[in-house]
């Protein structure tokens, strides 16, 4: 079967088994892997409406609204009524939602660390470029996310490696 064909199952593959992994790890924290995205995206520090919320993570704005509703309940976001305008829903993590955030990021490093050992600097580099241009080309938005911070993770633990 030709790379092309066997691509999108192989996007889908690698995507699952990132996914089932983060779910087990987070699970133990209380929270899904979805949810943690919605937490990440919400770390940046700035309140946002619900709607700025979905597609930046990206999600359906029924599906975040669902996890916000769960996510209330447990005290780790907020959702106020916006400033300007009454029918929006302005979201932002509490101070317990910043804590379950720091813990669950600290939780999943050995995923991330595993994703990222996996590829050399230039292959993530590369990857990365790459999963940007195809969702861009699907018509999607490349989540906000701190894409970034998992390079500068492996960097420290390359480097640290190399300076034992």
């Amino acid at each position: 079967m030709p790379a092309r064909d066997e691509l999108p199952l192989a996007l889908r593959t690698a995507y699952l088994i990132m996914h089932r992994r983060s779910d087990a790890v987070f699970a133990e924290h209380d929270i899904t892997a979805d949810q943690f995205v919605l937490l990440a995206t919400l770390s940046r520090g700035q309140a946002m409406t619900q709607r700025e919320l979905a597609a930046r993570m990206p999600s359906d704005p029924s599906t975040v609204r669902a996890m916000l509703v769960l996510l209330e309940k447990q005290g780790l976001v907020a959702r106020t009524t916006h400033a300007t305008d009454a029918r929006a829903r302005t979201v932002s993590l509490t101070r317990a939602g910043t804590k379950k955030f720091q813990t669950a990021w600290n939780a999943g490093q050995a995923v991330r660390d595993q994703l990222i050992e996996s590829l050399s600097d230039n292959e993530a580099s590369t990857l990365l470029s790459l999963l940007q241009r195809v969702s861009e080309s699907l018509g999607g938005q490349t989540p906000e996310l701190a894409t970034s911070t998992a390079f500068e993770t492996k960097k420290r633990t390359t480097n640290s490696r190399k300076s034992r």
